[in-house]
């Protein structure tokens, strides 16, 4: 596992300091007894940094996080007016909704290690500065792949963001209590971008749906100009070079991978579905490869040894295909179906997202009394629950027989992201929180980037929209049964 004992030049403002030699280095409280911590021992800082202000720095993460996810979630209930607006086709409009979570997937642990290697400011503030231009970019396409070429931009940007929001985060708020409470606020806003997202652009929508983009453009912007002088930098040099050939092999093979679950919806056995395939095979062999021999690795394989950091994976990954995958065509599918609005829409989901963001930021509450594993458990489980009650929503033509599972899913999804967040920071070294971020949220959009093209190949093929949708629905139930189950059997060992 990654050494615990590695320098971070992250301050730490409970802890007086010495200066010597024009280096600041943290030393404990007078009185103290007990032994440092190995984080805390060798944390320093240059006289260039402060200590960090943790009410703005949980205020600009969490102000960036959740324009990120509206950025994310606002196509979701503009989909029909964007696809008629670029002639998308049917079959191409899995891209509209993939565009960001494939940036994301691909640039969230590549983020995330450099983040902690050269500054998560840093890599926080490029991401949101790269977001603000690239979201306003979008406003301005004029086809499909424009626009999908935006909205990858767009993910990669927020990848720099969400990697790098938990490793400030972590900086500013050393203690656990503190961090227990930093990370269910950051997770509350997380679901609150994505509650805002639709409601946003689905009110503009009916001017004219370029406007979400530019309205989100400027947010970002607003973000990182106020971010310059409200951060406090931090990092956790390992010395050595920067691990070049592993971002490229891992970002390409996840390009790969994701490419080929969009593709895949019109046929699995085509040939350029299999060559994706293959080529995320061989890439992910040569990212092993090359993961083993470098000094500093991107991610240290031997954390895959152990269970928490594989259960923040495996939630990740079945919070996006499970949960995400299905809520990010459902509004679309309602609107053709049901006759909904845009923003009908946008209100209808916001019980679901709503719900979701005040339960996380609830969810602290619990800390003491359930585990992270048994809260992810309970809000998979919830989710399986609340969506199974849709069943025949779709065919009756009824909106109303959909808001029961609304509440019971959006309770759920409140307690995956409350728990996620703080078992990824949790399950690697403080001096690599940002690194496990990122690799969790890497899972976790690349479970929705699958979970889109199957729901949308479930709705799109099996014998109408109505059926279709029930088979989406009872796999999604499915999905998360089998995550609840797969977290509870990761229990830490003695």
């Amino acid at each position: 596992m990654t050494r615990l004992d590695r320098t971070d030049t992250s301050t730490q403002p409970d802890h007086a300091t010495a200066s010597s030699g024009g280096t600041v280095i943290s030393t404990p409280p007078a009185g103290s007894t007990s032994a440092p911590s190995p984080a805390s021992a060798s944390s320093v800082a240059t006289p260039a940094e402060s200590s960090p202000r943790a009410t703005p720095t949980l205020a600009l993460t969490s102000a960036a996080t959740a324009v990120a996810l509206m950025t994310y979630t606002a196509p979701m209930v503009t989909l029909p007016d964007t696809a008629a607006a670029l002639h998308t086709s049917v079959s191409a409009q899995a891209w509209l909704l993939n565009g960001t979570p494939l940036g994301l997937a691909a640039l969230l642990l590549v983020a995330g290690s450099l983040a902690d290697d050269y500054g998560r400011r840093r890599i926080f503030l490029a991401g949101t500065v790269a977001l603000g231009v690239t979201t306003a970019l979008g406003a301005l396409a004029g086809s499909t792949w424009l626009f999908t070429l935006t909205r990858i931009a767009q993910g990669a940007a927020s990848a720099a963001i969400l990697a790098s929001s938990l490793g400030l985060i972590v900086h500013a708020f050393p203690t656990p209590r503190g961090r227990l409470h930093a990370t269910g606020v950051w997770g509350a806003f997380v679901s609150g971008g994505i509650a805002v997202g639709p409601l946003l652009a689905g009110a503009i929508a009916g001017w004219n749906w370029r406007m979400a983009y530019a309205v989100l453009g400027a947010a970002a912007l607003v973000v990182a100009l106020l971010g310059t002088r409200a951060l406090t930098e931090s990092r956790a040099p390992r010395g050595g070079r920067p691990d070049l050939a592993g971002a490229l092999t891992f970002g390409l093979a996840l390009v790969s991978l994701v490419a080929a679950l969009t593709l895949g919806r019109d046929g699995w056995l085509r040939a350029p579905v299999g060559l994706l395939l293959a080529a995320f095979l061989v890439l992910m062999a040569v990212f092993v490869a090359v993961e083993r021999r470098t000094r500093t690795p991107m991610i240290d394989l031997g954390l895959l040894r152990h269970r928490r950091f594989l259960a923040s994976s495996a939630g990740g990954l079945f919070m996006g295909l499970a949960v995400i995958g299905l809520f990010s065509f459902l509004p679309a599918l309602l609107q053709r179906t049901l006759g909904l609005s845009a923003m009908d829409t946008a209100w209808l989901f916001l019980l679901w997202s709503g719900l979701s963001f005040t339960v996380a930021l609830q969810a602290r509450r619990l800390a003491g009394r359930v585990s992270h594993r048994h809260q992810l458990a309970l809000g998979f489980a919830l989710h399986a629950a609340g969506v199974l009650t849709m069943l025949g929503a779709v065919g009756a033509g009824s909106w109303a027989r959909l808001l029961p599972g609304f509440v019971i899913s959006g309770v759920g999804s409140g307690l995956l992201n409350a728990a996620l967040p703080l078992l990824a920071v949790e399950s690697v070294p403080a001096t690599r929180a940002a690194m496990g971020s990122g690799a969790q949220q890497t899972f976790r959009y690349i479970g929705s980037c699958a979970g889109v093209a199957l729901t949308i190949a479930l709705v799109t093929s099996t014998g109408g929209p109505a059926r279709g949708a029930d088979i989406a629905i009872v796999v999604s139930a499915g999905l998360a049964a089998l995550a609840a189950a797969s977290v509870l059997v990761l229990r830490d060992r003695a």
